[in-house]
């Protein structure tokens, strides 16, 4: 009951030439360790709902995701984005562009998008 955002992203050797391979530095909305390596993402659902029939279960789960991904700088951030993008655009699509933020305090650069994902049962 939860989009594959992880599978995908971890079998794509461009996402993990930017992420790592052990580990994959991609983690489920408040996962992320004390500390992580940058760059790195966070991902969390944000909505959803299963595509619902009369006559029988549903065969399909549709879910909405936020990414957001931290870098070192907004260069990083952004390409750690577009290999993300790249990596889930055939299964899944693109609804938002969050686009960029900083934060001075910990002097990190934040890239935010959002995906609609239709999972088969």
């Amino acid at each position: 009951m939860y989009a594959p955002i992880f599978a995908v992203c971890a079998a794509d050797p461009a996402v993990t030439a930017l992420l790592g391979v052990l580990p994959v530095r991609i983690y489920p909305f408040g996962e992320a360790p004390e500390g992580v390596a940058k760059p790195y993402v966070v991902w969390q659902t944000v909505g959803g709902n299963p595509e619902n029939y009369l006559a029988h279960r549903p065969d399909i789960d549709g879910f909405s995701l936020q990414i957001d991904v931290y870098g070192l700088s907004v260069t990083q951030a952004r390409d750690v984005a577009k290999a993300i993008r790249n990596a889930i655009e055939l299964k899944a699509n693109i609804a938002r562009w969050g686009g960029d933020s900083h934060d001075p305090a910990t002097k990190t650069y934040r890239y935010s998008f959002d995906v609609d994902w239709l999972v088969p049962r």
